[in-house]
């Protein structure tokens, strides 16, 4: 759990439990995973048992809530960062209600439900045709696979924000048959970034440049959120050294070189502007 979290599309995160199971290729290289085994938890198998917290820990959004709430600023909450709030084990279902409960009693606070098991949410959320308006409801869609898959069954639920997280972008991704303004219920958002870590893998810049086109001819907000361990060469301003890791892309204007140097130098410039754009439907 984070006040004021480091990532960019939220104020703060929320854990109600860490620990989960890989389900797609997005998950490979799982940032959660590596996060935790630096704590000595290994809580990433069907076998293994999950992590869970205390009261203090619980306490904290509410404490988050009163300032929202006395500031008259709302926040947003990234629900889970380090597990799946809709994974399908038992254990798990007490504190699911716990969380039902203090999203309800937070009102200040939009809670960004991010899942890869949109599909268990219709069994699982205690809201039908009437959400909270404060739940903001996602599945990551890393390539178009996984986007046919997701995305209307998350266009299924009545939230008041509907959002794609195309983070790790693996492939080429046209959501453009869910973003029109004429559906009674489409797309309110999207998330697009590359991988991170060193066991990266790297994004064609001709994928996020996609979806952001695809957003502005639908008038959907876009965010990018990051390029991950690989960027365009020409955004890297200091010299790149020889030994630095590179592939070069075949695009259409010709070709161009991704190198390898870390998040932080790559940085999440696309096409010279930072990409920090969120849903007007959000209240």
């Amino acid at each position: 759990m984070a006040k004021d979290s480091p990532i960019e599309w939220t104020h703060h995160t929320f854990n109600p439990w860490w620990g989960c199971i890989r389900v797609s290729q997005g998950c490979k290289h799982c940032y959660a995973d590596t996060w935790a085994k630096r704590f000595g938890d290994d809580l990433w198998s069907a076998r293994s048992e999950r992590k869970f917290f205390g009261d203090a820990h619980w306490r904290e959004p509410l404490k988050w809530e009163r300032e929202a709430s006395q500031s008259g600023v709302r926040r947003r909450v990234f629900c889970a960062s380090m597990g799946d709030v809709f994974e399908n084990r038992p254990e798990l279902d007490a504190h699911r209600a716990r969380l039902w409960q203090l999203i309800e009693c937070t009102p200040s606070l939009d809670w960004l439900l991010l899942t890869k098991r949109i599909e268990n949410v219709r069994t699982m959320a205690p809201w039908t045709h009437s959400w909270p308006a404060n739940v903001w409801l996602g599945a990551t869609m890393e390539n178009q696979t996984a986007a046919d898959e997701r995305v209307e069954e998350l266009l299924q639920h009545n939230a008041a924000v509907r959002f794609v997280s195309a983070e790790p972008l693996l492939g080429a991704l046209d959501l453009t048959p869910w973003l029109s303004a004429k559906l009674s219920r489409r797309i309110d958002w999207v998330i697009a970034g590359g991988e991170s870590g060193t066991e990266a893998r790297w994004m064609d810049p001709a994928w996020p440049q996609g979806l952001r086109d695809q957003c502005l001819a639908h008038g959907v907000a876009f965010h990018f959120k990051q390029w991950g361990h690989w960027a365009p060469a020409e955004l890297i301003e200091e010299t790149v050294a020889a030994k630095s890791r590179r592939v070069t892309l075949r695009q259409a204007g010709g070709l161009i070189d991704l190198v390898r140097v870390g998040k932080v130098k790559a940085g999440r410039v696309l096409d010279g502007q930072t990409w920090n754009q969120f849903p007007t439907s959000a209240i």
